[in-house]
């Protein structure tokens, strides 16, 4: 397998991936997920010979905060230690970075994940976190 920062050429893979994991909203419109992609801080994806099988992506300024936007694996990958390893590797690149967050779906699953992987719940650190409802 292998790993790629900054590659994401190859659109139909790209909206194959996003569509295998459930996630269509996305693919809705996959121009604007284009430039979100094309926007975004930094890509990591996984290749396994020419078949994309995950992506990470984080958006933010790279020097206070790091915001992992997506992490995707296809399904016939997942629970192969997959997800964790794009996860280290982008918070390994961003070290230097003091806050890294994400929002994700209260799962248990979910929740033993990142985890897992060394993230907190922000109740645990007495934060909150807020969210912009659109009228």
């Amino acid at each position: 397998m292998d790993f790629k920062f900054g590659e994401f050429n190859d659109k139909e893979q790209i909206l194959s991936l996003y569509r295998s994991v459930g996630w269509t909203e996305y693919t809705k419109d996959p121009a604007r997920l284009f430039r979100a992609l094309k926007n975004s801080l930094d890509i990591l994806t996984i290749w396994n010979n020419n078949e994309l099988i995950g992506l990470i992506r984080v958006i933010g300024d790279g020097e206070t905060i790091l915001y992992i936007q997506d992490l995707l694996i296809r399904p016939d990958y997942q629970n192969q230690g997959l997800g964790s390893i794009l996860l280290q590797k982008m918070c390994d690149r961003y070290q230097n970075v003091r806050q890294k967050v994400l929002i994700t779906d209260n799962t248990n699953k979910i929740n033993s994940f990142y985890e897992k992987n060394g993230f907190v719940k922000s109740d645990y650190l007495n934060l909150n976190c807020y969210y912009f409802k659109q009228k």
